[in-house]
């Protein structure tokens, strides 16, 4: 089975167990990827009935796999995502003495995969974005782009990379126009603009609001905005500073599975970099995590501290007890610490012992559990105190 047949697939699983709202989205990759105008603009109408009609579950069920069934008949060539599109080798950035450094920092980057940028603050993420973006120049080590869109200098190279800082500059005009816009400059026809931008529009859920201006959106939808921009100049690589910021639980969420399924397109993916403070939210759509602390990169020490942590299982804990009622009934776990770390626990047991082992102990003994976590190998682990 092809990658474009198992989307598919998974489109279907998604309409037939009635989860419109993620197989609508799935569907309009699917589309996306066929680079088809007649098939962006099915999808536009499909998405112009879908926001009149709202109730109508079982009948958009049936026009969204009606669509995908032309979808399936189109083929599309797989991308190949091994080669790095990004190499940075030991690239260092200082701001003078006894300021702070930023590196050495060496890292590799392909299309399609989601890269976590986490740290403190402080630590030099957004330093690090901006030099990947070509706004810094770094003192020393070496950095090499190898896109397939050809340059010859930075401001073609700019063309194929799209820097998204934290808080993005104020625009003027409707929405959809600005989208039209982007694509102004590059000599399609009016009417592919006008194909594309809408079609975009569908994709980030801002069909309802493509007439509005900057100062008639939230936060979130303004961040919508920015992505299906940037998505419109089909960048290689792309680089957000903070785009969770000011957006709720439930946004974020959407935001990221978006971005993943975007970044993942099956004959253009994208190369992402993605600065967060949402350490968990980032860690599972990530396909790895740059870690940084005191400005260097930690992925020698990430990869022996994961060694080291095989002989321990590390659970985060925040619940209604006392310390020493929680050492006492994981006494019988081996624990082998217990610290107090942000509000929360963080015990350490030897690694034979299993999270669901040490679940079943706290429901045993009727602990009122707010939250858990195995953090073993997530990265939350290097910020306990």
């Amino acid at each position: 089975m092809t990658r474009a047949e198992a989307r598919i697939k998974e489109v279907v699983t998604f309409f037939e167990n009635k989860d419109t709202f993620l197989g609508y989205r799935k569907l309009m990759d699917c589309a996306i990827d066929t680079q088809n105008l007649d098939i962006y603009n099915e999808v536009i109408e499909l998405t112009d009935w879908k926001e009149k009609f709202p109730d109508e579950e079982d009948e958009l069920i049936k026009r969204s796999l009606q669509t995908l069934n032309k979808i399936a008949k189109i083929s599309i060539e797989d991308y190949n995502t091994k080669k790095t599109v990004v190499t940075g080798s030991n690239i260092i950035k200082s701001y003078g003495n006894n300021r702070f450094t930023l590196g050495p920092v060496s890292i590799n980057i392909h299309k399609g995969d989601v890269y976590g940028l986490v740290g403190e603050n402080g630590n030099g993420k957004t330093t690090l974005l901006r030099i990947l973006a070509k706004e810094l120049k770094h003192n020393e080590g070496s950095l090499e782009f190898n896109f397939d869109k050809g340059f010859n200098n930075d401001y073609d190279l700019r063309s194929n990379l799209v820097y998204i800082p934290q808080r993005t500059q104020k625009w003027y005009g409707s929405l959809k126009d600005n989208l039209k816009f982007v694509l102004s400059n590059y000599g399609m026809s009016p009417k592919e603009n006008e194909t594309r931008v809408l079609m975009m529009i569908a994709r980030f859920g801002l069909w309802n609001y493509k007439h509005l201006k900057w100062n008639e959106l939230s936060s979130g939808y303004k961040m919508r905005f920015e992505l299906a921009r940037t998505l419109l100049r089909q960048p290689e690589l792309l680089l957000l500073d903070e785009p969770l910021a000011n957006l709720d639980v439930l946004a974020q969420q959407v935001i990221l599975e978006d971005l993943k399924s975007i970044c993942n397109s099956i004959n253009n993916p994208i190369a992402l970099i993605l600065s967060s403070q949402q350490l968990y939210e980032v860690e599972k759509v990530s396909d790895k995590v740059i870690y940084l602390k005191n400005g260097r990169h930690k992925e020698h020490e990430d990869k022996e501290a994961i060694t080291n942590t095989k002989s321990h299982l590390i659970v985060e804990i925040d619940c209604h007890c006392e310390r020493d009622k929680l050492k006492q009934i994981f006494a019988d776990l081996s624990l082998e610490k217990l610290i107090y770390n942000g509000g929360v626990f963080v015990a350490y047991f030897p690694n034979e012992i299993a999270f669901p082992l040490v679940l079943e102990t706290l429901g045993k003994h009727k602990i009122d559990v707010i939250y858990t976590r195995n953090i073993t190998k997530s990265t939350r682990r290097f910020f306990v105190s």
